[in-house]
């Protein structure tokens, strides 16, 4: 029955329905007591909640206000002209960084002595490999510039190896393979 307690508020019954609503209530006094609750609910529901504003004091502006306040705005623009100015002027001063990016090499090989790295950026210079402790890891630390670099990692000074973790790879002219690592700038 609440349905169409709703439906006669929300107006959405057409004349027959509501003729129909009509007599119901007249039947049955139940009915005729909630839809009276419902309609004084909704009548409480639509009235406006308007509660009076406290009453705000407010002081006279002194006369040096009253002399100033023109100049505010004015000032104003004035100081984020000057701060625009600021900032454009410092940006011609910002310094770009270095375009080289460190890079760490790690490889696991524990059943070896020795590692070392050789690539374009060594000159095809061998750089020893630092061990890890008793990991099996073997690292090196390296300062690469932007550009696409190749490489690869000597074990026990003569078997080449391939980083493993890289798949770009290019048969170099001596029959083995070079690991190739793209290094782009710093974010």
């Amino acid at each position: 029955m609440e349905y169409l307690i709703s439906m006669f508020i929300d107006n959405e019954l057409d004349l027959n329905e509501k003729i129909a609503f009509v007599e119901k209530v007249r039947a049955d006094a139940a009915f005729t007591d909630e839809t009276v609750a419902l309609l004084q609910q909704e009548k409480i529901l639509r009235e406006d909640c308007v509660y009076p504003a406290p009453c705000v004091a407010f002081e006279a502006e002194s006369k040096w206000e009253r002399y100033l306040a023109p100049l505010a705005r004015p000032i104003g623009f004035a100081a984020c002209g000057f701060a625009a100015a600021l900032v454009f002027a410092f940006s011609f001063l910002i310094v770009p960084g270095d375009t080289e990016v460190r890079n760490r090499f790690v490889i696991y090989r524990p059943d070896i002595a020795q590692a070392e790295i050789a690539g374009t950026f060594t000159d095809w210079k061998r750089l020893p490999m630092k061990k890890i402790g008793g990991s099996g890891y073997w690292e090196i630390l390296l300062e690469l510039p932007e550009g696409e670099h190749r490489f690869t990692y000597i074990l026990e000074g003569r078997d080449r190896y391939a980083d493993p973790t890289i798949l770009t790879r290019e048969t170099d002219d001596f029959g083995g393979e070079n690991t190739i690592l793209k290094v782009e700038g710093k974010a």
